[in-house]
């Protein structure tokens, strides 16, 4: 697998499909790599270039010394598309990678097509919330944590449906690495993006669950309504709504990017 060193870390990515077409990058949630994808890589690599990436501190990619912050996640996008000699991209980002997608929504415009985001918000959570989280991933691990996560990733029925693909799903998040979780866990935590989703003016597609319990589908409606032009499309899905409702994720997705 390729890796681009970009300031001061290795990061792991994979780029695959026709070469000349448009470039759909993808851009993980936090505590996974991109073999989350998976669903989304197979139907769209027939018309696209598919570009994925292990997020600073996940997967392959290097852990540099934490907190991270959004911006800086965000710069590390930039500067994979400059190593890759790419001028411009559709972008689909999934909670953290969607808080990555506002950012360049925002900050780097120019350097985007069309944007996805997905089971994401302008804030998730409360710093107590994300600091309790931090401490315990430091003094416990991931496996202390990654139960509870997957919970809420997936509902209840998906969970009982296809227990191999929960399996594959926890045993991603009990191997992340606990430094890389909790660096990018203070960037989650320190995102706020209320004030500024008036910036973000490219054509967007924010996509909610309606299990979410993580970012829930009001999360995704204030996203649409204080975003121009934002549309809106809502799964019948928990948290991770690409991989438990793959062929309505990627029917609203595709719809969206050949409008």
């Amino acid at each position: 697998m390729p890796f681009a060193t970009i300031a001061g870390a290795r990061i792991h990515y994979l780029l695959e499909g026709p070469a000349g077409s448009h470039v759909l990058m993808f851009s993980n949630s936090l505590g996974t790599n991109f073999s989350m994808w998976d669903p989304q890589a197979r139907e769209f690599n027939k018309h696209f270039r598919i570009l994925r990436y292990d997020t600073r501190g996940h997967g392959q990619s290097s852990v540099t010394p934490g907190p991270y912050s959004i911006e800086q996640l965000g710069k590390d996008v930039i500067a994979l598309l400059g190593a890759l000699q790419l001028d411009r991209v559709h972008f689909c980002g999934l909670s953290m990678g969607g808080m990555i997608g506002m950012w360049l929504g925002a900050n780097a415009p120019e350097r985007l097509s069309q944007v996805i985001l997905c089971s994401t918000a302008a804030k998730i959570g409360t710093p107590e919330t994300w600091n309790a989280r931090i401490a315990a991933v430091r003094k416990d691990g991931m496996k202390q944590v990654a139960s509870s996560v997957v919970e809420r990733w997936f509902s209840p029925a998906f969970r009982e449906k296809v227990p191999g693909t929960i399996a594959s799903v926890l045993r991603m998040l009990e191997e992340a690495n606990a430094e890389g979780y909790a660096a990018c866990c203070a960037a989650v935590r320190d995102f706020d993006f209320r004030d500024q989703l008036e910036k973000v003016r490219k054509p967007i597609l924010v996509i909610s669950g309606t299990h979410d319990t993580a970012t829930p589908p009001a999360d995704g409606r204030y996203l649409a309504d204080h975003i121009c032009a934002a549309r809106y499309a809502e799964l019948n899905a928990a948290h991770l709504c690409n991989i438990e409702d793959p062929s309505r994720f990627n029917s609203e997705v595709s719809t969206f990017l050949s409008a």
